[in-house]
């Protein structure tokens, strides 16, 4: 495509990245960081996005996948920094890291971890997983409308700018025609939310003064440490990571009409585990092929390697400019939450459509159904239970991405790959539980 809209549609995808404009605040929040602090996570995150986002779309993997920082590191990285700092909570990431880059090594034999893509990204496990993450990520889609309490415009005065936003984005889509205004409908959506917000007087943009133009992110930054149990949570972390980043490459080949075999996945995963621990090691959230951005890929059509190539470029040319990355970090959070709730659905009913693969008879029915429920109820658990744990587990059983994934592949291996086979077999109609109903969903892939 021209070089104009392969800019805009790239930057739709960064936009879309919701870990890179949330994450670092929370876990500034979370930790009382100060403003610089949550700036260097922030720089780091942006480095790392981008470098493991051009090298999927460019060399190793060649698809249209977009790497971001996703919630089960944000949750490990609180959880350990709390008992062992920050130091430590990024040191044991980058240990993790190549642990399983070791794992998924893209030489003949050596990947072990991509040979399981057979087991995990079976529509079973990965439908059931991708209606668990829509369901969570609504916890921070709708909830993110009203602002934050004590914030100019809390609650109704938002609520109507993220309304907008919504109305926006899918106007954009329904009526915008083949052109770029219902494929860029997203990127439309947020400058109309945003321009909205600022009118209102809810949203001006901050203060970039005292922050330096250009500036590169900063090696360990909080120092480097490990422990072994803050390792053991980032193994959990990068196992849930890499068990989704198998399920987006599945699914956007699968758009385009595309094989990835066990070597591809390798090279993939490969890649984006060695790029979290170069990516820690500078402060950086560890990655996943994020499901929003697939979401973007499914709703505007376009599927080619080039745009989410530009928008790693655009990310690691943030990395090195600190005033814009603040400046785009700084957009109106309602905003963003606004125009990633339609996104956050579109990764459930994907879900979904996989699970139409699936011959719903009494066994894989107890693979999905506990791990479903279980996996969801972890968001209601009592608050005197979570509160006696320690951090670490705590952090791990309130994660219904971390939960749900452990429980899949745990039931589908004892179920399908254990007591289904001990069992008489089943008449010729429904013996195979997966049927072959795979035709191609979604856009055609450039």
């Amino acid at each position: 495509m021209p070089t104009g809209r392969t800019a805009l549609f790239g930057a739709q995808h960064l936009l879309a990245l919701t870990g890179i404009w949330l994450f670092p605040g929370i876990i500034g929040q979370a930790l009382s960081l100060t403003p610089g602090q949550v700036g260097l996570i922030t720089q780091g995150c942006f480095l790392m996005t981008g470098v493991i986002t051009i090298l999927q779309s460019s060399r190793l993997l060649r698809l249209p996948i977009v790497q971001g920082p996703t919630a089960a590191f944000m949750v490990a990285i609180i959880a350990s920094a709390q008992n062992f700092g920050l130091g430590t909570a990024f040191g044991s990431m980058m240990v993790a890291g190549l642990v399983f880059a070791l794992l998924s090594l893209p030489l003949r034999r050596c990947g072990l971890f991509g040979r399981v893509a057979a087991v995990a990204a079976h529509p079973i496990v990965f439908g059931t997983l991708f209606v668990i993450i829509g369901a969570q990520l609504a916890t921070i889609g709708l909830s993110g409308w009203f602002g934050q309490p004590g914030a100019p415009g809390h609650g109704w005065p938002l609520l109507l700018v993220s309304g907008c936003t919504v109305l926006a984005v899918m106007a954009c889509t329904i009526l915008g025609g083949r052109g770029v205004l219902r494929r860029a409908s997203i990127f439309w959506g947020i400058l109309a939310g945003t321009v909205l917000a600022a009118s209102l007087g809810l949203w001006e943009i901050p203060d970039l003064s005292a922050v330096p133009m250009l500036g590169a992110p900063e090696l360990l930054p909080f120092g480097f440490g490990v422990d072994a149990a803050a390792v053991g949570l980032m193994l959990l972390a990068f196992l849930q990571a890499g068990t989704e980043s198998m399920g987006m490459y599945q699914l956007i080949g699968r758009w385009g009409g595309e094989q990835v075999d066990v070597e591809r996945t390798n090279r993939g995963l490969f890649t984006e585990f060695l790029g979290s621990v170069v990516g820690a090691a500078c402060g950086g959230i560890g990655t996943t092929s994020y499901p929003e951005n697939a979401g973007i890929v499914r709703v505007s059509g376009i599927g080619s390697r080039f745009v989410t190539m530009g928008a790693g470029i655009m990310a690691v040319v943030l990395a090195f400019i600190p005033k814009v990355g603040l400046l785009v970090a700084g957009l109106p959070g309602p905003v963003l939450a606004a125009a990633s709730t339609v996104l956050f659905g579109i990764i459930a009913l994907s879900g979904i459509q996989l699970l139409g693969e699936v011959v719903w008879d009494e066994l894989n029915l107890m693979v999905a159904a506990p791990a479903f429920i279980i996996a969801l109820g972890t968001l209601f658990l009592p608050d005197e239970i979570v509160a006696a744990l320690p951090p670490a587990l705590a952090g791990i059983v309130t994660n219904p991405m971390m939960v749900g994934v452990a429980l899949l592949l745990v039931l589908h291996l004892v179920v399908n790959h254990g007591i289904r086979r001990l069992l008489p077999p089943a008449p010729a109609d429904a013996a195979d539980p997966v049927q072959d109903r795979r035709a191609p969903v979604g856009p055609t892939l450039s």
